[in-house]
């Protein structure tokens, strides 16, 4: 059972976890909506995304969201939606949320940093070797009946050197695997990462991209983040080099990736992610990358493997509903970290407050004034949030409730057992 109190209005409506409600949307894996029905509550299923209006009118009275990339969390739907406590993206990035605006209004949001990355690995590999083989050509010219036997243009990646933009979980993984191929792995990440095997880490990305043979970017979706990949850098990579984007479509200039694959620099590509892409299956798909020759291009399925989406459905569902039910706050993108035991003869107040000097002490105060025994507590801060779990022998009063909601520095409180 838990209470949500929102600061304004007060009292609180109290929710039974029979009435809380999850909407999930863009074809996240049932196995995620099974474990949450599992669990009590109410689920309702959309295979689409939903624009900003349509999901301000879809999210009334939703507790719990799940989205995956092409839903956008915005300022204007989180001011539009009181009773939503958490956001799950089921995916890696959370670019596509407003991850500010959730954090001031004390909603938390849950991701999936791990579960997809070796099906994304396993997608880079074999679109290297299929540029390098020139497959994706061959392949077209048999459907078209024309039998090319030649190996002019066919390579083997042994010895090549492969070049990492991006050494986070996705990357690293790629450079292991490369190397045991027989690659050469150089890799470039703006913060210090540890090198794995063999790779060398370059000093810039211009001295990765002189010395490559094959580019594969695998950066996330910060602003900063937004055509960092445009002529200057394509001009820079070595002649008949191969590029891969399967991380973030802004990243990458498409106009100047079609001109240096026109003019035969750039000897092959492979596209997952655009800077436009379609919100549900069967939409049209536009991009001036299509119809060249050795450009393989996939509709953002770098992740959409069953076995990812179903590691997914399971993670990302579960932090939801240790949020919901238990108040964790394990591996949250924006909220403190507090890892916290299930009890059933405990109750437990929940509270999100400005990270302010002196909260705990107004909180104890209050719960003290009311005899309110405290048996554990955990306090964590991140930036200007802080968040307290607070464990008590019996459920409180809405005379507690309303008084710890009225403290200036309250945000969120919530009551749980």
């Amino acid at each position: 059972m838990m209470t949500m109190t929102p600061t304004t209005p007060f009292p609180a409506e109290r929710v039974q976890d029979s009435d809380v409600r999850v909407l999930l949307l863009e074809n996240i894996h049932t196995d995620g909506a099974n474990f949450l029905r599992g669990k009590g509550y109410q689920v309702d299923t959309l295979d689409r995304a939903l624009a900003e209006g349509e999901l301000i009118e879809a999210v009334q009275g939703v507790h719990l969201l799940g989205i995956r990339s092409t839903t956008y969390i915005t300022e204007k739907v989180l001011n539009a939606s009181d009773d939503l406590i958490a956001v799950g993206a089921f995916c890696i990035g959370t670019n596509q949320i407003d991850l500010p605006a959730t954090t001031r209004q004390g909603v938390a949001v849950f991701n999936a940093p791990y579960s997809n990355t070796r099906s994304v690995v396993e997608l880079a590999i074999a679109e290297i070797i299929s540029l390098a083989r020139r497959l994706h050509e061959k392949s077209t010219d048999m459907h078209a009946g024309i039998w090319n036997k030649s190996a002019a243009g066919s390579h083997e990646v042994r010895g090549r050197t492969l070049g990492i933009v991006g050494y986070g979980n996705i990357g690293s993984q790629l450079s292991v695997i490369a190397e045991a191929l027989g690659f050469k792995v150089i890799f470039f990440d703006i913060d210090d990462k540890l090198a794995l095997g063999n790779a060398r880490r370059c000093s810039t990305i211009e001295e990765l991209l002189t010395d490559a043979d094959v580019v594969s970017l695998h950066v996330d979706g910060r602003p900063g983040n937004a055509g960092l990949f445009g002529e200057e850098q394509m001009s820079l990579m070595k002649p008949r080099s191969l590029f891969l984007n399967l991380s973030r479509g802004i990243a990458v200039d498409t106009t100047a990736l079609r001109k240096h694959i026109e003019s035969g620099h750039i000897a092959g590509a492979a596209v997952d992610v655009f800077p436009v892409e379609p919100k549900r299956q069967g939409d049209p798909f536009e991009s001036e990358l299509r119809g060249l020759r050795n450009v393989i291009l996939t509709p953002h399925v770098g992740g959409s493997t069953e076995e990812a989406q179903q590691d997914i459905g399971r993670f990302v569902a579960s932090k939801l509903r240790s949020y919901a039910s238990n108040g964790g706050t394990s591996l949250s993108v924006n909220m403190p970290e507090i890892n916290v035991h299930v009890d059933a003869t405990r109750h437990r107040l929940a509270h999100v407050h400005h990270n302010a000097p002196g909260v705990l002490a107004k909180l104890n105060a209050i719960m003290g004034d009311h005899g309110v025994n405290i048996e554990t507590q955990s306090l964590a801060t991140r930036g200007e949030i802080g968040y307290v779990v607070t464990d008590i022998a019996a459920e409180v009063g809405p005379d507690v409730l309303a008084e710890l909601a009225q403290l200036p520095e309250t945000v969120r409180l919530r009551q749980l057992s």
